[in-house]
């Protein structure tokens, strides 16, 4: 196997025992954050860390999509909240009538606590027409956007950072408070702030809507063993 020359390359060994287990604390202690945040603004040395964590993400042909759309001002979240009321109203009516309680009692959004948002999106026109890895499946982009918040939401759990996805929302809503162009996709708005606690476990678990699932369930060896 060719190997490019030695100043390219770095050490591939594990981790030491304190350095892995840090790695999985955030990841096992990451939460969807709605309701907890704090005042207290997000420092601009740690913006940038958790940005930069976000851009080395993994990327389909290295075409590197996303943007970040940081929005501070409170009246311009105040009209992403709205929207994100629209879309939720319209949400419960999809759910069974003996879910829909449990529904509007969730808090599903941070949008207006928390002091910054980030409109992440993903640009299918960043690598040219064609794309290393994307010829045969065009949504490899959203994908590789999607690493990059999970980057960034581990990133933000170290620096003591909450994180809230927000996914209920017309998109062309925010497009136009947003000016986002035609053709660049909207993968997610993220609620960002500090945070002095977190859920043990997911609030969605805690409050009753969903359990987690069974990882022995999930993994099959070989080929699909289908559902019983």
């Amino acid at each position: 196997m060719h190997l490019e020359p030695a100043d390219h390359l770095v050490q591939a060994g594990a981790f030491s025992i304190e350095e892995r287990d840090a790695v999985y604390r955030a990841i096992m202690t990451r939460r969807d954050v709605r309701n907890e945040f704090l005042p207290k603004p997000v420092a601009e040395d740690v913006l940038r860390r958790i940005l930069s964590a976000a851009h080395h993400a993994p990327s389909v042909g290295f075409m590197q999509p996303w943007n970040f759309i940081t929005v501070r001002d409170e009246q311009r979240r105040r009209e992403v909240w709205q929207a994100f009321s629209r879309a939720n109203a319209e949400a419960v009516s999809l759910f069974p009538e003996d879910r829909q309680a449990l529904y509007r009692s969730l808090k599903l959004e941070g949008i207006l606590k928390a002091p910054l948002g980030i409109c992440v999106t993903s640009d299918p026109t960043r690598g040219g027409p064609v794309v290393l890895g994307r010829t045969h499946n065009p949504r490899m982009d959203s994908y590789s956007t999607v690493c990059a918040i999970q980057n960034l939401w581990l990133a933000a759990r170290a620096e003591g950072l909450g994180v809230g996805w927000v996914s209920i929302f017309n998109a062309e809503d925010l497009r136009q408070i947003l000016s986002i162009p035609p053709d660049v996709e909207i993968i997610g708005w993220l609620c960002v702030g500090y945070v002095d606690a977190l859920y043990e476990r997911p609030e969605l678990e805690l409050k009753g809507w969903r359990q987690r699932l069974s990882l022995d369930d999930l993994i099959f060896e070989e080929t699909w063993q289908g559902r019983d």
